[in-house]
């Protein structure tokens, strides 16, 4: 028996030296953490399991009979985050680059597999040179088989892609069927055709960070959710975004008292409304002072930053806000504002986390790139979203609501199952001037002073219509009601949902708009 015991205790420091010692300092002079090492800063210490860790290629082609790749270049296996359980599996770039072969891509699917099973997250830390050449059609299949399985898992249970390292060509296509991807800055980059082929193909110099670094998936293509400044912040992003999620579409997110009262009133959250309703003001302001001791987690921050998407809490429980961002484009919706919010709000009805809607937008941005690059389309998503979603639905119209973004905000209609208004909301088809200059045109017109007689005009539409009393009066508001009591009234909301029952024809699935 000792000798057999020395025998395991050998293969098994073996698989753990990875690429070896030279391989794993220069990964560390990257900055860059090994598999393992990232694994056990996610994790909580002492629970990660890993699996599979004897598995070796076959592959014989192209010289590969004589090469070693200890624990076949991936790192699977289960551990616990904040005591529950994740799957995960990190790639080994000191083995073989990290590269994906037959038996990489099958530890990955037996890990995800297993997530499936058993109803718990699963991360994927991505650190790779890409498919492995000297396996051809193997590792096409080996990606295949992921791909499916992500698919499959969509909507079942939580699925973060993490890049710490390259990710191209066929990769890039696991993170982006995933829920989330998060990105660390200066090591991380992801694209279909790296800067040589472009180079060769196209004739445009372009370096890796720049056609696609983490700067530019954030804040230009909006791939990406989250980037962080290196590896320690990234692990602690990832820490935080797990608390928000369940385990899976059956589960709850675990509540969480923050001592935080849920009938807290607050008198100042008027104030942050300017007067003039063109005024911008920083609807985040808004957010903080209603959440759970002003804590909120912001998805995609940098993309689409007119529209405002993130996770908090409310007396609590885990709870998805959208919000208009006046103090950006005046808050108006556009093609990445409606594709940004509408799979957020996809995501959070996929795994029951009540939906909260601020609303404070002038409509659909105009002008002919919008039209053009297919503002219909995109923005009927969001209308489709609303729709389809049958968790609690809850909508505060903060200020303007105008025209066809009324509606597409989470209205009533729409679904909503609960909408408040301040009295400082504006509902109405259009804003006041442009519905004056139309209604009344011949009055203004005929006019002896038309600028007087413009603005009189102006005013008596706002008295009349462009306020939350006429919605309210059909029914279409619920309540109109004090700013410093916003808190209260959605907590109590959603205390009386947690109990909605809801269900949709009888469908195989639905068409979203793309």
């Amino acid at each position: 028996m000792d000798e057999k015991l020395s025998e395991l205790e050998e293969r098994r420091a073996k698989v753990l030296a990875g690429g070896g010692s030279k391989r794993v300092a220069a990964q560390h002079s990257k900055g860059k953490k090994t598999a393992r090492e990232r694994i056990e800063a996610l994790v909580d210490p002492g629970s990660f399991v890993e699996l599979d860790a004897f598995v070796e290629h076959r592959c014989t082609d192209l010289g590969m009979d004589g090469v070693e790749a200890p624990g076949e270049g991936v790192v699977i296996g289960y551990g616990k985050v904040s005591g529950r359980t994740i799957y995960i599996f990190a790639q080994d770039f000191t083995v073989l680059g990290g590269s994906l072969g037959e038996m990489h891509a099958a530890k990955i699917c037996k890990a995800m597999d297993m997530a499936i099973k058993v109803g718990c997250p699963f991360i994927g830390i991505n650190d790779s040179g890409g498919a492995r050449i000297q396996e051809g059609v193997d590792a096409l299949s080996g990606y295949g088989d992921i791909f499916y399985r992500n698919t499959l898992a969509s909507g079942v249970i939580p699925q973060i892609s993490v890049i710490m390292g390259p990710c191209a060509g066929g990769a890039v296509y696991s993170p982006a069927l995933t829920d989330f991807i998060v990105m660390t800055e200066g090591s991380s980059n992801m694209f279909i055709t790296g800067p040589q082929v472009i180079k060769a193909v196209t004739g445009e110099d372009v370096s890796a960070e720049d056609l696609g670094g983490s700067r530019v998936h954030t804040e230009i293509s909006g791939v990406a959710h989250f980037r962080y400044p290196d590896e320690e912040a990234t692990i602690l992003g990832i820490r935080k975004l797990i608390s928000y999620l369940p385990q899976n579409n059956i589960e709850d997110v675990p509540l969480m008292d923050s001592g935080d009262d849920p009938g807290r009133v607050d008198p100042g959250l008027a104030a942050l409304i300017p007067e003039s309703s063109n005024k911008p003001y920083d609807v985040r302001d808004v957010i903080a002072r209603i959440v759970d001791v002003g804590e909120s987690l912001e998805v995609q921050p940098d993309y689409a930053r007119n529209i405002v998407t993130c996770f908090a809490r409310l007396a609590g429980r885990s709870v998805g806000i959208i919000a208009n961002q006046p103090s950006v484009m005046a808050g108006v919706l556009d093609i990445n504002a409606s594709d940004k919010a509408s799979r957020f709000i996809r995501f959070c009805d996929s795994f029951n986390i009540p939906l909260v809607t601020f609303t404070d937008t002038a409509g659909y941005l105009p002008g002919v790139g919008q039209e053009h690059g297919g503002v219909i389309r995109h923005g009927a998503k969001l209308l489709y979203a609303y729709s389809e979603a049958t968790v609690p639905k809850m909508t505060v119209i903060l200020r303007k609501a105008y025209g066809g973004a009324y509606i597409a905000m989470c209205s009533r209609h729409l679904g909503a199952d609960q909408v408040f208004a301040w009295p400082t909301a504006e509902i109405a088809v259009m804003g006041p001037g442009g519905a004056a200059n139309i209604i009344f045109k011949r009055e203004i017109d005929g006019a002896s002073d038309p600028a007087t007689a413009r603005s009189e005009k102006i005013a008596e539409y706002s008295r009349n219509f462009a306020n939350p009393y006429k919605a309210a009066i059909r029914g279409y508001v619920d309540d109109v009601i004090d700013p410093a009591q916003t808190r209260a009234r959605l907590c109590s909301a959603l205390s009386m949902l947690l109990g909605k029952r809801q269900t949709h024809p009888a469908r195989k699935h639905g068409n979203i708009p793309v």
